[in-house]
């Protein structure tokens, strides 16, 4: 079973395999968790965006799926892209959330990383419910079938690591 690891932090600053970005469907960055790893990760993260829409994504990445970059400048061997959806009153859109969470893992097996570092995927500008994404996230990462042995939920502050550390422990008891 994978470890999860809550931080609360900078996720561009994580030492791991892969840091997951929370990423538009351009793959060209924008604010949040994806302006701030393309900031920090420099022009090589942009570069292999560019080239991922030249070549396989030319309308952009699809919601709820996953691909890896280099990860430039940061602290880290990759970065896997994940185009979270925006959160509905009207719409349950719960399973393209766990499918990011579900793809990012395979693309990490795909490139070997045993050290994942997550954000909360959609509960920025997204407008996802803080604790329901973060009970969303922490049981699709603990029903993954996967070879990573780390995952660090990095979360960017005090509300954020409650909720996450909530949905941990419920999810400790319902095992």
């Amino acid at each position: 079973m994978v470890r999860i690891v809550l931080v609360q932090g900078d996720i561009t600053a994580e030492r791991v395999d892969a840091v997951v970005n929370a990423a538009n469907s351009s793959l060209l960055g924008g604010g949040g968790v994806d302006g701030a790893i393309h900031r920090r990760g420099g022009p090589e993260i942009l570069a292999a965006c560019e080239d991922l829409r030249r070549s396989h994504y030319g309308k952009g990445l699809a919601t709820g799926r996953a691909v890896a970059t280099t990860a430039g400048r940061l602290p880290a061997e990759h970065v896997i892209h994940t185009v979270g959806p925006v959160w509905s009153r009207d719409e349950d859109r719960s399973d393209l959330l766990a499918s990011c969470y579900r793809a990012s893992l395979r693309v990490a097996d795909d490139v070997g990383a045993r050290t994942v570092a997550f954000p909360a995927i959609s509960t920025g500008i997204y407008g996802w419910p803080m604790e329901d994404g973060a009970r969303i996230a922490v049981e699709t990462v603990r029903g993954a079938a996967t070879r990573v042995e780390e995952v660090r939920f990095v979360l960017f502050d005090a509300g954020a690591y409650a909720a996450f550390e909530a949905a941990l422990q419920g999810s400790e008891e319902a095992l």
